[in-house]
C-alpha cells in the first residue's frame, strides 16, 4: 500500500521538509542518507514517514528521528520496494542491517539514487542534493 499525494501535501510544501532533513543532517552517512530519500521522493512524501523523522513537528529545530523511522518501516504503509530503499538507506547510517544485495529489488530509477547516495558516502560530493559538504 502506498499513500496516495493527497494524503503528503497538507500541513505545509514537501520540499520545506525535505530541505529541512537535508539541513539537520550532522554527518556525511546522515546527508547521503537524507539526500537519498529526498531524491526518491515517494517515500519522503508520505505523512507517516515524515511523522515518523519528526519532519511534521512545527518547531523548526525539532530533532530528525532516523531512529523512530527504523522501528516503523513495516507501520508506513510503504510497498516492497519501497521498504527495501529505506532500509538500504537506514543501513548506510548505521541503523539496522540489509544487505547490499537487496538492490536487485530496486527498480532502475531507485537503484541509480542508491548508487549516487553511495558515491556520496565515498566522497564524491559533487552529486550532492539540496547542499554541498
Amino acid at each position: 500500500m502506498t499513500l496516495t499525494p493527497t494524503e503528503t501535501t497538507d500541513d505545509g510544501p514537501l520540499e520545506l521538509r525535505a530541505q529541512r532533513l537535508i539541513d539537520a543532517a550532522t554527518s556525511d552517512r546522515e546527508l547521503a542518507a537524507a539526500q537519498a530519500l529526498v531524491e526518491e521522493e515517494t517515500i519522503i512524501s508520505c505523512q507517516r514517514v515524515q511523522h515518523a523523522l519528526g519532519l511534521r513537528d512545527t518547531l523548526s529545530g525539532a530533532n530528525v528521528r532516523w531512529e523512530g523511522l527504523a522501528g516503523q518501516v513495516y507501520s508506513l504503509g510503504l510497498d516492497d520496494e519501497q521498504r527495501t530503499f529505506l532500509g538500504l538507506t537506514l543501513s548506510m547510517m548505521g541503523i539496522g542491517s540489509v544487505g547490499l544485495a537487496a538492490v536487485a529489488n530496486l527498480d532502475e530509477r531507485r537503484l541509480a539514487v542508491m548508487l549516487r547516495a553511495i558515491a556520496r558516502l565515498a566522497g564524491n560530493h559533487t552529486l550532492a542534493v539540496g547542499r554541498r559538504v
